[in-house]
């Protein structure tokens, strides 16, 4: 991989990773609402799960996702489906839960397996296998590739997740308290309407 494209790589990568998107309202939801040290398992399920899920996709899947407009068409359905859900459990409850349990932030499986339900983790992997995987040397540059947002993917989880614990103060009075759970529940809405758009 040349400079350039390592550079454009990187500058893609953080894009990605910080701007607003379903990965950093719930792990800024998990922050405010259970503190940094339980959700460090959210951190690194995000930290991890989306690079491994990029790699594989790169080096295994990328020319049957690229080829299946119905496969695409179908993961972005389901994934907007489950985002949705996600959304009215954050807009309604202090954190995300199974119905009928306790809130409790996610686990790291919880968190990588995420990955895979998550239209903007698929767009972004398909997009970056199709700029940055070179098929004469698909495992060398999808592990490039990995790389890169392993950092990304740890360093932005971790400051979202800051970013909510921050702000805990603020959300002792349960009226703000709910109004951050409604904002954060509006990106992640906002996520699927502008994923639809594109």
């Amino acid at each position: 991989m040349s400079l350039d494209s390592f550079l454009a790589l990187l500058g893609l990568a953080a894009v990605a990773a910080y701007t607003p998107g379903p990965n950093n309202a719930l792990v800024a939801n998990s922050g405010a609402t259970f503190g940094l040290r339980r959700t460090l398992p959210h951190i690194l399920g995000i930290g991890f799960g989306f690079p491994v899920m990029v790699f594989l996709v790169g080096f295994l899947l990328g020319g049957l996702f690229q080829s299946s407009a119905l496969l695409r068409e179908a993961l972005r359905w389901i994934g907007a489906a489950i985002l949705l859900w996600l959304a009215w459990k954050i807009a309604t409850s202090g954190g995300v839960s199974s119905a009928g349990q306790k809130p409790r932030p996610f686990t790291f499986l919880e968190a990588a397996g995420f990955q895979w339900i998550n239209p903007k983790a698929w767009a972004m992997a398909i997009a970056v296998t199709a700029q940055f995987i070179h098929p004469e040397a698909p495992l060398a540059t999808a592990l490039m590739v990995g790389a890169v947002f392993v950092f990304m993917g740890l360093s932005s989880a971790a400051t979202w997740a800051l970013v909510g614990r921050s702000i805990i103060r603020m959300l002792t009075d349960e009226r703000h308290l709910k109004q951050f759970n409604i904002a954060m529940a509006i990106i992640v809405a906002g996520c699927v309407v502008l994923l639809f758009l594109e």
